[in-house]
């Protein structure tokens, strides 16, 4: 009796010890393949490589964001990257978009490496961002390393209060130019009426929204090839966009 009950209390021993050995297998291997999948989808910081920054803060509007990701974050032909796409806020906390998705960015102000290209968007209500004096010198300490700065929708309030585009073109949302202009005099604000986007010497701007593709693929193909930014839109299926039937 004794013998078999010793048998018994070692064979639940070992079918324990198997199944937790096979669990923690398991569980190995399955958090190495999330480190896979992650890793494969991180675009790595290649210092040699122009850098685009995109700013990001609470309310953002994350078509504006994610536009000019999409534009310069494909690669070539030739599966080459050509640039460093990173975001940028003021901390490194959650920031909540307009439509409730949770972005975290890459880079604090203090951290921002040096930018090629700022991209400012926008949010509905943009009472706090233009009385944000820490958002207002970052972006005027960025526009002095900057070659280009482009301004979505109602992000050209923030090229305003910032001052750094005195004398300069610029459009913002639909309906948003009168007051853009009673607000910020300096700016040469164009009639959004009847116009999309706006080149001014390094600035650009357009409406916003899905119009910020358009400021991106300008940008892209000034820093790369026409051929390119074909490319990319053939990559993106812009053509459907334009073209689609119900």
């Amino acid at each position: 009796m004794r013998t078999r009950l010793s048998l018994l209390i070692i064979a639940l021993f070992l079918t324990f010890s198997c199944n937790s050995k096979k669990q923690k297998e398991e569980s190995t291997t399955t958090k190495e393949n999330k480190v896979e999948i992650v890793a494969k989808h991180i675009k790595p910081f290649n210092k040699d490589l122009p850098t685009i920054g995109l700013l990001i803060y609470d309310g953002v509007l994350i078509t504006e964001v994610t536009a000019t990701a999409d534009v310069f974050s494909k690669p070539t032909k030739d599966k080459e990257q050509l640039f460093n796409v990173v975001t940028v806020a003021e901390h490194k906390n959650p920031i909540v978009a307009e439509e409730g998705l949770t972005l975290i960015a890459d880079y604090t102000f203090s951290e921002c490496p040096e930018l090629e290209a700022l991209f400012i968007p926008s949010a509905y209500d943009m009472y706090s961002q233009v009385r944000d004096k820490n958002l207002i010198e970052f972006i005027q300490k960025k526009n002095k390393e900057t070659k280009y700065t482009v301004s979505n929708c109602a992000g050209a309030k923030l090229v305003g209060v910032s001052g750094i585009a005195k004398d300069k073109k610029i459009v913002t949302y639909i309906g948003g130019g009168e007051q853009l202009q009673k607000d910020y005099p300096d700016l040469l604000v164009q009639d959004d009426a009847h116009t999309t986007f706006v080149e001014d010497g390094k600035f650009s701007s357009s409406n916003g929204n899905l119009a910020s593709y358009i400021s991106a693929l300008n940008l892209v193909e000034k820093m790369t090839s026409k051929e390119h930014r074909e490319f990319v839109e053939s990559y993106l299926y812009l053509d459907r966009l334009q073209n689609w039937q119900q």
